[in-house]
């Protein structure tokens, strides 16, 4: 049996303390608190914390101390002794987890199969050994609940793939935690269609998580975004193709954040935004709706990182190969005869995967959708010179999608989410291929295809319902332990206020400190519910509106 103790975070003291280091910028909304205009509160920007200017490893000690950049105890005390998922356990040996370097750790997993239970004392049968792990995300971060990066490793400390949880073999995994998902499966439903509509999507399993005796929740163990085999199967770019047909592929792009840490590039063409100035009046005289720089990066900036070869394994040939390639791709999107089909943008673009890849943002309302997370690859180009083109995906990334999010217009059932937002800047090259009637008639075409089997409201009813019937158990601990998710049944149900308001206050000057009470927990959620089943009914009538307005757009 498990017990822990409980540890809560003060999140607003590790807010004011990286402010004060300058090494985070901000930019999800927040509403209420703070006083009035122009000394804070009104509407402003916080969250997706992303580091630049001085090294954060330099104030790392200070972001251990609150808990921010470093593993910690924290939620209710849980009794755990079995569960029906998968049991993961990790022990660090007295070490700390934390989202600068890797440690290493031990792991074990129990999986005692399909309708059986799976006990904390049985003896570990899927894996016992070695792996290094560390935090991941950026506004995560913050949460009680932590993501997690593993690396399956040998007693020599060299990576070794190992299937786990019945997913192929490989040594890059991930650690999702739902913690601001109620219904825990909107990853699990993204990468589902994804790979329903004919893509690589990765695997998943959920599983308990219990490290160095705390009862962690439920976790999603999903696989990481790579290319090999069983995964991205595209071709493999040594550090010597340089030249020739060997140069024109094997890489996999991302656009997301600035980090100094990524090899990146700037668009050349600026992204759309819709960046409001609202509330405080003044955090370096931006205002409390305004982003500061990002490290250079202007405003309407969209940042593209090289994602795999990495920084340290490609090549200045490769680089600067691909940079020109998507230079000269979304240029063509935006000139005067994109719609050309041999000189325009099907030059360059696999067009049946822009398809898909808009048809499934947009079903979604991802916030994040086009501008985070999002990523592209490159096949290599045959000797007779056809394929070799950009392609849309794989999808990542969907914990504030599917009404799950209470700005970029993601709460509005009949908004879309390739027109911008107010957080950060959307490529704008989906908007101009809505341009194109072309694009827009396969659009249409696929959308009705696909409503016939894989977006039916029956096929997503029974997905939900299959889910929650897996979790109906294991939900019932991740809400004990995270007990702040859930609102009593007769509450005003007012989430966008206290913290959110100090949140908004911070950026906009001295109010800031008015507002840092109230409910912490749903900087996102367009709404609170009070209890799990409330949630998957919630998800079900979301969906079911959702397609009601695309049918009419599309149909």
């Amino acid at each position: 049996m498990l017990k822990i103790t409980k540890r809560k975070s003060f999140i607003g003291l590790n807010l004011l303390l990286l402010f004060a280091t300058g090494n985070v910028w901000a930019q999800f909304p927040g509403f209420g608190g703070g006083g009035m205009p122009p000394f804070g509160g009104g509407f402003g920007y916080f969250g997706r914390f992303h580091s630049f200017g001085p090294d954060v490893s330099q104030n790392n000690q200070n972001n251990q101390q609150f808990g921010f950049g470093m593993e910690n105890e924290q939620g209710n005390s849980v009794e755990f002794t079995s569960s029906n998922l998968p049991i993961i356990i990790i022990d660090t040996d007295g070490g700390r987890i934390n989202a600068d370097k890797k440690i290493t750790a031990t792991m074990q997993i129990i999986d005692n199969g399909t309708n059986r239970r799976n006990n904390i004392t049985d003896s570990p049968n899927n894996y016992n050994g070695l792996i290094e792990i560390k935090l991941r995300g950026n506004s995560s971060l913050s949460f009680e609940q932590k993501r997690y990066t593993i690396e399956t490793v040998g007693s020599d400390g060299k990576k070794f793939d190992t299937p786990l949880l019945g997913m192929p073999a490989d040594n890059d995994w991930v650690l999702l935690a739902p913690y601001n998902d109620i219904s825990m499966m909107r990853d699990v439903f993204a990468f589902d269609l994804w790979n329903k509509m004919g893509y690589w999507a990765p695997r998943t399993r959920y599983a308990e998580l219990v490290v160095d005796g705390d009862y962690r929740g439920v976790y999603i163990l999903t696989e990481k975004i790579k290319r090999s085999k069983d995964r991205l199967d595209i071709a493999n770019l040594k550090e010597v193709d340089n030249e020739g047909l060997e140069l024109t592929g094997g890489y996999i792009m991302r656009i997301d954040a600035y980090d100094a840490d990524d090899l990146t590039f700037t668009s050349k063409v600026p992204g759309i935004t819709s960046m409001p100035s609202m509330g405080g009046g003044g955090f370096m005289s931006f205002g409390g709706g305004m982003n500061m720089m990002m490290g250079g990066h202007g405003m309407n900036s969209v940042v593209w990182s090289y994602y795999s070869p990495k920084k340290s394994k490609i090549t200045t040939e490769q680089a600067n190969y691909i940079h020109n390639y998507i230079d000269e791709t979304e240029l063509a999107i935006q000139s005067d005869n994109f719609k050309d089909p041999e000189n325009g943008y099907a030059k360059y673009i696999k067009t049946s995967s822009f398809v898909d890849y808009f048809i499934h943002t947009e079903l979604s309302l991802n916030a994040d959708g086009f501008k985070r997370s999002a990523y592209f690859y490159k096949t290599k180009q045959n000797e007779d010179g056809s394929g070799g083109k950009l392609h849309a995906g794989p999808v990542w990334d969907y914990n504030l999608a599917y009404g799950n999010c209470n700005f970029c217009n993601a709460d509005q059932i009949d908004a879309w989410v390739h027109e911008g937002g107010e957080t950060n800047p959307t490529p704008a090259m989906w908007k101009r291929l809505t341009e194109d009637p072309a694009f827009m008639d396969r659009v249409k075409k696929r959308w009705k295809e696909l409503r016939k089997d894989i977006l039916s409201i029956e096929r997503i009813n029974s997905f939900i319902d299959s889910n929650a019937k897996l979790l109906a158990e294991a939900q019932e601990r991740q809400y004990e332990k995270y007990d702040d998710l859930l609102v009593p049944k007769n509450s005003n149900n007012q989430h966008q206020n206290g913290m959110m308001g100090g949140f908004g206050g911070m950026m906009g000057g001295p109010g800031a400190m008015m507002g840092m009470s109230g409910n912490s927990i749903s900087w996102f959620a367009a709404y609170r519910v009070s209890s799990y089943e409330e949630e998957i009914e919630t998800l079900k009538k979301w969906f079911a509106a959702r397609i009601e307005f695309l049918d009419s757009q599309w149909q």
